[in-house]
C-alpha cells in the first residue's frame, strides 16, 4: 500500500492564506477599464467587482451612446449574480485543500482554478466583442468599418479615446493566488518524484 505523505506546512499555509484572500475578492475590484482623451484629463474608469459597475459608468454610457454602443447595466450580466459564490467556492476549496493535505486534491484544485480562469477571461473577450460590434444603427456618430472593443488586456485607441484594460486589486490577488498554487503543486509534485 502506497503510504500517505501530507504536503508540506508551509504549502498548506499558502492555500489557507489564497483561501481568504480570495474571500476578499467578492469585496474588490477585479478589473479596470480606463479611457483617457484631451477633454477627459483626468480619464475616466470602470471598476468591474464580481457583483456590481462601478466607477464613472454613467459618464461612460453617456459616451458610449454617441457610437451607438449598448449602455451598461449590472443586470445586463447573470455573471453578477454567479461570480461571487464561484469565487467564494474556490475560497473554501483552497482552505479545505490546506486543511486536508492532500496532494491529489491540490492537483485537482490547480486544474479546475486554471479553467476558471481561462473561462472566464474568454467570457470577458466575448462580453467586449458584443459591446464593441453591436452597434445601434440609430447611432449619431457612424464611422464604417469601425468597431468599439476594448482590448481584452494592455492598450487601444478608440477614435480620440485611449482604452486601458487591466486587472484591479482583485484581479491581481485571483491571479497571484493561481501562481502560488502552480508553485505549491509543482513542488509537491517534485517531493514525491524524489520520493519515489
Amino acid at each position: 500500500m502506497k503510504a500517505y505523505h501530507p504536503i508540506k506546512s508551509i504549502h498548506r499555509i499558502i492555500l489557507l492564506l489564497c483561501g481568504i484572500a480570495l474571500l476578499a475578492v467578492i469585496f474588490l475590484p477585479i478589473w479596470r477599464i480606463e479611457l483617457d482623451a484631451a477633454q477627459y484629463p483626468e480619464g475616466l474608469a470602470l471598476h468591474i467587482y464580481s457583483y456590481k459597475l462601478d466607477g464613472q459608468v454613467e459618464i461612460i454610457n453617456g459616451l458610449n451612446h454617441y457610437i451607438g454602443m449598448k449602455t451598461l447595466h449590472a443586470d445586463d450580466f447573470v455573471e453578477f449574480t454567479v461570480l461571487p459564490y464561484i469565487i467564494g467556492i474556490y475560497a473554501l476549496t483552497f482552505i479545505v485543500v490546506g486543511l486536508l493535505a492532500r496532494r491529489k486534491w491540490m492537483y485537482i484544485l490547480l486544474g479546475a482554478f486554471l479553467l476558471f480562469g481561462i473561462v472566464a477571461m474568454v467570457d470577458f473577450w466575448f462580453w467586449e466583442y458584443d459591446y464593441g460590434h453591436n452597434l445601434s444603427d440609430d447611432a449619431p456618430i457612424k464611422v464604417p468599418g469601425m468597431a468599439y472593443q476594448p482590448p481584452l488586456i494592455g492598450y487601444k485607441q478608440l477614435l480620440n479615446f485611449g482604452a486601458y484594460s487591466i486587472p484591479d486589486i482583485g484581479g491581481w490577488i485571483v491571479f497571484t493566488c493561481g501562481v502560488l498554487l502552480l508553485y505549491c503543486a509543482y513542488r509537491e509534485w517534485r517531493l514525491s518524484t524524489n520520493r519515489g
